[in-house]
């Protein structure tokens, strides 16, 4: 069962294989903003107790493979995750609200 994970009353095996891109795939995922967002995936997973399997940071994707509580809602998680990286680039980086087209 090492494949496995338990809790106090469950073992469980929840992992998801996720691919999710910036608007209109703009490719602005390299340099800087690339090692934010890997950090505040790794903080941000941390915090809900979320284990990241794979994770890859493209030009103009970012493919994850996590294993996710079965207590937490896939979609609660990911609206936290990327919620929070969201409003910390647009801090950092404020020139990404601009619209280049």
């Amino acid at each position: 069962m090492s494949k496995y994970r338990k809790l106090t009353h469950v073992y469980y095996k929840c992992d998801y294989h996720i691919v999710f891109t910036p608007k209109y795939r703009f490719q602005i995922l390299e340099g800087m903003i690339k090692s934010l967002v890997e950090h505040d995936l790794q903080v941000v997973s941390t915090w809900k107790s979320v284990q990241i399997l794979e994770m890859n940071v493209q030009k103009d994707h970012i493919y994850l493979v996590c294993s996710v509580l079965p207590k937490v809602s896939i979609s609660e998680y990911f609206g936290i995750l990327k919620g929070k990286i969201v409003i910390k680039l647009f801090k950092t980086y404020p020139n990404l609200k601009q619209k280049p087209y």
